[in-house]
């Protein structure tokens, strides 16, 4: 079942030209929407399904710094910045607090990386702090577990995903941006050697950029263009509970359970590390890409074969402009949660908080969440095709970064000067024979 995202009023027409479309109303698409006609750019975002209908809605709502890889950590620290103020500036409430993040492990393993990682956070000016078993304990009241150690991030925070996406759609569309829902993007219109418009379902939209930002999709869309887009999904379980009493305000990371505080009282409960790979055509064709990959994050894998297989993102389609697309066959990827993970993550959650006795879920869902092979984003310009850019493969991070990641988006897009260094997120280390290695922090 999907979350019940705010719903975001929808274009009666297809505008006939923009300076700029983009495909995906996910949270890197409508932040990249904001910060377009914020400048004067005009835009016409077009989502096939509904505004954060997908993974934009079915993340954990961590805003954060902590433990993410270096090469992010620019993106992270500006994302923070930008949603510190995004209540006040969009005059809708995206659930926002400034809470703090907890962590916390028994395993000397964890401890050692967060403090290697804490090092390299105080350089870059983000406050991370390593705490003893009895600080943690402090910290963490009605917590039974016995703990080797934990970190503190004060300056990260959580926001409620089905709130945070629309509030930006609906502040776009207040300073001029069309958003077209229920109308999939089938291909580019290509002249010259430059992109000149987006064919939709509805009609065409003359152009001169287009951003890609159609989160698992992506793929598939760039590789109908013959373009190589790295990216492979992984099935999550989350779920909400109903109103229960406060152990924390913000966010903690436990080793097999992971629960945040939400504004209506409930928890949003992950299960750390957990995933189902869905074994796909294009799966199979990338496996060597994501290998070592693979070899980090098996331990919580499990595998199936479903109708990912045939309909899926990374199912191999072909299809023609005039002719209905797989995008249209499916208007909102919207995989059945697990419910074994489910009883898992509640039972975990009560063994290590006996007084959320009698705790019970919501609502659940599944989503699918895209990796690159280093778990590193691509926000970037694509040399081969002049005019198109894209923002993907977030692996699982985008919705924290997603507000800075809109602005480096219109930066690239519109020739600004970039918000941060954009080289680490370039598409063509994909491409040019990078050695991606392994996935940094997460």
């Amino acid at each position: 079942m999907s979350p019940p995202v705010r719903s975001v009023e929808t274009s009666a027409q297809l505008p006939k030209t923009a300076d700029v479309v983009i495909l995906g109303g996910g949270i890197a698409g409508v932040a990249a929407a904001y910060e377009l006609v914020k400048r004067g750019t005009s835009v016409v975002l077009i989502e096939k399904g509904v505004i954060a209908g997908e993974q934009s809605s079915r993340n954990w709502g961590w805003c954060r710094q902590q433990n993410r890889d270096q090469r992010e950590l620019p993106l992270a620290q500006l994302a923070l910045r930008i949603w510190e103020n995004l209540n006040a500036e969009l005059g809708e409430e995206t659930g926002f607090r400034r809470t703090g993040l907890i962590y916390a492990s028994s395993r000397q393993a964890d401890i050692d990386t967060w403090e290697h990682w804490g090092v390299t956070a105080r350089n870059l000016g983000t406050p991370t702090r390593m705490l003893s078993a009895a600080e943690l304990s402090a910290l963490l009241p009605g917590n039974s577990r016995t703990w080797l150690g934990g970190v503190l991030s004060p300056t990260d925070g959580r926001a409620e995903p089905e709130l945070a996406v629309p509030a930006l759609a609906k502040a776009a569309q207040k300073l001029g941006a069309a958003i077209v829902q229920n109308c999939a993007a089938r291909e580019l219109e290509i002249s010259g050697g430059k992109i000149s418009g987006v064919i939709t379902e509805k009609g065409l939209i003359g152009c001169s950029s287009v951003l890609v930002a159609g989160g698992a999709w992506s793929g598939m869309f760039l590789r109908h263009h013959g373009l190589r887009f790295l990216q492979a999904s992984v099935k999550s379980t989350s779920f909400y509970t109903v109103p229960a009493k406060a152990v924390t305000e913000g966010g903690v990371a436990m080793e097999n359970v992971t629960f945040r505080r939400r504004l209506d009282g409930g928890y949003t409960i992950g299960l750390t590390g957990q995933g189902q790979l869905q074994i796909s055509p294009w799966g199979l064709l990338q496996a060597g890409a994501f290998w070592p990959t693979f070899q980090v994050r098996r331990k919580g894998l499990t595998f199936g074969i479903g109708r990912q297989f045939f309909y899926g993102p990374e199912s191999i389609r072909r299809w023609r402009a005039d002719r209905v697309s797989p995008f249209e066959k499916v208007r909102i990827l919207d995989p059945s949660p697990d419910h074994h993970l489910i009883e898992r993550g509640i039972s975990r959650l009560i063994a290590a908080y006996p007084g959320l006795a009698g705790i019970r879920p919501a609502q659940s869902w599944g989503g699918m969440v895209d990796c690159t092979p280093d778990a590193i984003p691509v926000i970037s310009s694509v040399g081969a095709r002049p005019g198109l850019y894209i923002s993907g493969g977030f692996s699982g991070h985008g919705f924290g970064i997603g507000p800075a990641a809109g602005r480096l988006a219109a930066d690239l897009i519109r020739g600004d000067a970039p918000c941060v260094d954009p080289a680490p997120f370039r598409y063509e280390r994909m491409i040019d024979g990078t050695d991606l290695g392994k996935p940094g922090m997460m």
